[in-house]
């Protein structure tokens, strides 16, 4: 059966960071209203509304221009519901879609002029029901101008970059690229993840530190994984809240100012932030 998921803080801090002109999220999650679109038989969880003009004032708590809408588990690949939200939020949101595989190409311009921009894959060891690697999906989005989201599991870099390379165009790494933090930045799947960047078509989101350890937060364990990532490559970085922070029964909720208040740690240069929170999402969303 699937699990109700715990909601968000409901009083998110404002941050004592200071966004740039133009920062975006680039991990949310919206959902409902439940009497109008119901939950994938294969989810792992459910959720109480959490409808766009919440997430819209999230953003302006902690200074955002936008964000981006991630098709969770929740819907599975059925994007009417991303498509309904954008179109009624065209200012406030950008979309990654997760796309069945008979998706056509009219079926990618169309979410493309709806501001979806990327599709998504899962890697099959997270289990569950969603679309976890197609070569043919993936190039019919790319030849479309998007880009791949890939969620890896845990240690799987250290064996299977080179098949993530397989995709075509630019890809996004979710969450950390959902390395244990527990095993440090010399561990086998870090140090893949560092060279995957340095191939100049992958980036990775400073995004999920609870994905990454079962520590309460601020996950400092999270910290020096985050450090390296910026002291590497922070040209191919991009932050996201991952609200409303599904999954997340029977552990602490975050606070959304502070998961954002993070980044001074994570990048005590300003100019830095501004790059990771403004203008590496406005290039690889096709803002600019």
């Amino acid at each position: 059966m699937p699990v109700l998921a715990q909601p968000p803080d409901p009083n998110p801090k404002t941050p004592r960071l200071r966004c740039p002109p133009g920062a975006i999220d680039c991990h949310v999650h919206v959902f409902g209203p439940k009497e109008v679109y119901s939950f994938d038989p294969g989810s792992k969880y459910i959720s109480d509304d959490r409808l766009p003009e919440e997430q819209i004032a999230l953003q302006k708590t902690l200074g955002l221009s936008r964000a981006v809408i991630v098709s969770g588990g929740g819907y599975g690949p059925n994007t009417s519901h991303l498509e309904h939200t954008l179109a009624a939020h065209p200012n406030r949101f950008l979309g990654v879609a997760l796309l069945p595989d008979d998706a056509t190409p009219a079926d990618i311009r169309r979410l493309d002029r709806l501001g979806v921009r990327a599709a998504r894959f899962v890697s099959k060891l997270h289990g569950g029901h969603l679309p976890e690697f197609s070569l043919e999906v993936a190039r019919r989005v790319v030849d479309a101008g998007w880009h791949i989201q890939y969620y890896p599991f845990r240690t799987e870099l250290a064996e299977q970059s080179a098949r993530i390379l397989e995709l075509p165009g630019e890809i996004v790494l979710d969450h950390f690229a959902h390395i244990p933090s527990s095993g440090g930045v010399k561990q086998p799947a870090f140090q893949a993840l560092l060279r995957l960047l340095d191939t100049g078509r992958v980036w990775v989101k400073l995004s999920g530190p609870m994905r990454c350890t079962p520590e309460e937060p601020l996950y400092p364990s999270v910290t020096p994984m985050a450090r390296a990532l910026v002291a590497h490559r922070p040209d191919r970085l991009i932050w996201g809240s991952d609200w409303p922070h599904l999954n997340m029964n029977g552990r602490t909720m975050p606070n959304d100012g502070d998961l954002i208040d993070l980044l001074l740690d994570w990048a005590p240069d300003e100019a830095t932030r501004n790059r990771i929170l403004a203008d590496n999402p406005a290039r690889l969303f096709r803002l600019i």
